[in-house]
């Protein structure tokens, strides 16, 4: 079979046809090495309906400002650190009597940033902001003493201040110490159980904010919980041979601080749990899971342009559904077009990579997607994903040069499915690896299976990897360790992984999770970077501007 992909010389060449035909295209100009000057930086609050989100502790009210009084008397918290929901009791003496006055609570609140420009999203980090909220109203008795009884509530953890407040001056002052929980379950099952992880008490800055998640000492990916006020919440697998295994977190920028006890933030230890693989049950099926949808915090969607959009239309696009799958069928309808005769349907995306970037990186190209004449200002048209790049993209309907209409959409990814000539699913993803020096063919390559023998070469293909810093990369971990990652942008969002069979006899698991690409264009200030993020489902940047960034999940068989 011959192969669909070109050579470097190739692409260069399309490159330049297609910088030349911008206009015709009718959105906006090329990528370039400006991108790594981002203009506006956008700071994203948690999505509404977001899960795991709690309500703000105590009364939720923000403290109005105060100053701090040159000497302050000491507030007694007992006891004076502890996990959330642990009781407490804070009381005061030597205060004015018969006074009423707030006690506040420090917290922050957590968010991503991130740069949206017409044809990428940048990821530029995290942010905290702190301020404080009113706990409760209490009052003195006639000796100037109170006490307030209550529990440590959700929240970022770590150090918080319980100040007393008086005409905007803080009069009294303590604080206490939130400690980190972690707990699993189930706490058994075969090979590949999901395992539900709960950690709760991370905080808000940069080596607290991000936890290392452990599988028998490897490396499994990471979380952070800014959306989600210090609880993480993700699901690993159980992976390796019948017996006890020990999942561990501590915090980190990414990867482990292994001497945390030692540093300014010693409480962010962490801990371990034991998880017990009863049995081998055999390779569980290919999988693939999206997070919920959520309503994104901004309205901004790369190629959401309306750049080349012409100012005067009344028409209107819409689509039967929001997202699909590459080759999915949609129904295009468009009302309120005023010209007439053959209109032009296209598919807005892009091409180029990020690889020793410089100059014009990446341009817009549009891919045709079918043709329709209006009836009565009317379309009403299936058209097809093409297979392509994933992410947010346009359907433009144009006549001529000029944009009458268009409608953004976004394509999930999706596993590649192996199909004999009648259809039938023969592999999801998995191939023995294809050995030769030859192109990877966008219609599979290697046969499929999913049984080797140690030492054989196989793959993992998906499609509709998008190319934006927020899902052009997926990271691969191979039994619960780390090992790499695979780009889409380059192959027009077809992604194929090689990897070596190892281990000992049975099941073995790789599963894919996002990145928050760091490379190129590289930022100051983003931590985080090309590392799985395990809280996909609930704290990753892109849900704010609508992406679903899945986990995915593959085994094989070991035979002999």
């Amino acid at each position: 079979m011959k192969s669909k992909f070109l050579s470097r010389g190739q692409r260069t060449n399309i490159l330049r046809v297609v910088v030349a035909s911008i206009l015709t295209v009718g959105i906006v100009s090329p990528a370039t090495s400006a991108d790594s000057n981002p203009a506006a930086p956008i700071i994203l609050s948690a999505p509404v309906g977001l899960q795991g989100v709690p309500a703000l502790p105590f009364t939720g009210v923000k403290s109005a400002p105060f100053t701090t009084a040159e000497t302050m008397v000491t507030l007694d918290i007992v006891p004076n650190q502890g996990p959330e929901g642990t009781p407490i009791t804070i009381s005061g003496k030597n205060l004015p009597a018969n006074t009423t006055f707030p006690l506040t609570w420090s917290t922050a609140d957590g968010a991503w940033i991130v740069d949206v420009q017409p044809n990428t999203v940048n990821y530029m980090g995290a942010k905290y902001t702190k301020y404080s909220l009113v706990m409760a109203t209490v009052t003195t008795d006639a000796n100037g003493a109170f006490m307030f009884t209550t529990k440590i509530p959700r929240d970022f953890g770590g150090v918080h201040d319980v100040y007393a407040i008086k005409d905007g001056v803080a009069i009294a002052h303590g604080g206490l110490q939130m400690n980190p929980t972690l707990s699993i379950s189930p706490s058994k099952g075969p090979i590949g159980t999901p395992i539900t992880v709960t950690y709760t008490g991370m905080g808000p800055n940069l080596y607290t904010g991000g936890v290392s998640v452990l599988w028998d000492n490897n490396f499994a990916g990471e979380a952070q919980a800014l959306w989600t006020r210090g609880t993480a919440v993700f699901k690993i697998r159980a992976a390796g041979p019948v017996g006890p295994h020990y999942v561990a977190l501590t915090a980190g920028i990414g990867v482990q601080y292994m001497n945390i006890k030692q540093s300014p933030v010693p409480w962010g230890k962490g801990s371990s749990a034991a998880f017990r693989v009863t049995k081998d049950a055999g390779a569980p099926a290919a999988s693939i899971e999206f997070p919920p949808t959520v309503e994104p915090s901004i309205t901004q969607r790369t190629t959401l342009s309306q750049i080349g959009l012409d100012p005067n239309t009344k028409a209107i696009a819409t689509v039967s559904q929001a997202s699909s799958e590459v080759g999915a069928k949609v129904k295009l309808n468009v009302t309120g077009l005023t010209s007439e005769g053959l209109h032009q349907i296209v598919w807005s995306t892009v091409v180029g990579n990020r690889v020793n970037c410089t100059g014009t990186c990446w341009v817009y190209n549009g891919v045709p997607m079918g043709s329709a004449t209006p009836a009565n200002g009317t379309i009403d048209q299936e058209v097809t994903i093409p297979d392509h790049l994933g992410g947010w993209h346009v359907i433009q309907v144009k006549k001529g040069d000029v944009i009458e209409a268009q409608v953004s959409f976004y394509v999930k990814e999706s596993i590649f499915l192996y199909k004999d000539k009648n259809g039938k699913v023969l592999s999801a993803g998995i191939a023995r690896a294809d050995t030769s020096n030859a192109p990877e063919l966008r219609d599979g390559s290697g046969v499929p299976t999913s049984k080797f023998k140690v030492g054989e070469e196989f793959t993992i293909a998906m499609k509709g990897v998008g190319w934006t810093q927020l899902d052009n990369t997926m990271a691969v971990t191979y039994d619960n360790s780390y090992i790499g990652y695979g780009c889409g942008f380059n192959s027009n969002g077809y992604m194929v992984v090689h990897l070596i069979a190892t281990g000992a006899l049975g099941t073995h698991l790789i599963d894919l999770h996002p990145v928050l690409y760091t490379n190129q264009p590289s930022f100051a200030n983003t931590p985080y970077g090309m590392l799985p993020v395990l809280t996909n489902q609930s704290d990753i940047p892109g849900l704010a501007l609508g992406y679903q960034p899945p986990a995915v999940h593959f085994a094989i068989t070991i035979v002999k």
